[in-house]
């Protein structure tokens, strides 16, 4: 038996994972055809159809679910992202993702950031280094934990982080060039913009939500990570049905 099914998205969103989706019928059923209506990254409407599958029905129902839950889980991740994208608008400042992600979506859901409008911090232990504070007690002081870094990374990113101003002094001494500024008050990231003045890259880290994001990013800080972007994510309604 052949059946023709429509993908319609129940509420407005930002919509992202459709590789996956196709992926799970493609696996299934290589007779499947997909016809999109709609592009990751793309903003939709409540009640828009966003492709037409057809082929063999058996192949369309087992494969439901799965494909359904990627498409929903990556779309609610982008949306959120386009969320954070508006807040800053207008600012010179780069809003990112963090290694909180579902477990085993962490690509996934680094791509549907990107849809959304926000952009990627590493992608995990192996392609940047992240010096934080049980790394520099380990190391002990800021400057052997950036010292020790280096020596053994060569070429790779390398970012400390610092939970106050005189921190931040010590790491620029050492020569950090991207600081994390963990868990600052509005009056400290304005007073560690100034203090730096453009020796390094700033990033802004703990306590930021929607309600806070644009007042961090009006200090005048480089970068904002966010693990909201991919830990507390709802799920786009979608329908999935047979016509």
């Amino acid at each position: 038996q052949r059946s023709r099914v429509e993908l319609i998205t129940r509420q407005a969103a930002v919509l992202s994972g459709s590789a996956w989706f196709e992926a799970v019928f493609r696996q299934l059923d290589a007779d499947v055809t997909l016809d999109w209506e709609a592009q990751d990254g793309e903003s939709i409407g409540a009640g828009q159809r966003l492709c037409v599958l057809t082929g063999p029905t058996r192949a369309l129902l087992t494969g439901e679910r799965t494909a359904m839950n990627y498409l929903q889980t990556l779309s609610g991740t982008a949306t959120r992202a386009s969320r954070y994208a508006a807040a800053v608008a207008g600012l010179p400042v780069r809003v990112l993702d963090t290694r909180k992600t579902l477990p085993g979506l962490r690509l996934q859901q680094k791509y549907a950031v990107l849809c959304g409008g926000c952009y990627n911090h590493r992608i995990g232990l192996y392609d940047a280094i992240l010096i934080k504070e049980n790394h520099i007690l380990a190391a002990g002081s800021i400057a052997a934990a950036l010292a020790a870094a280096r020596a053994g990374n060569p070429g790779v990113t390398i970012q400390i982080e610092v939970e106050n101003l005189a921190e931040l002094a010590e790491a620029l001494s050492a020569g950090a060039r991207l600081v994390l500024l963990d868990n600052f008050t509005l009056e400290g990231l304005r007073q560690a913009v100034v203090y730096t003045a453009g020796r390094a890259q700033l990033e802004a880290s703990g306590n930021v939500d929607l309600n806070t994001v644009r007042a961090i990013a009006e200090t005048g800080v480089d970068r904002i990570s966010v693990g909201d972007l991919t830990k507390d994510v709802t799920a786009v309604d979608l329908s999935m049905r047979f016509v």
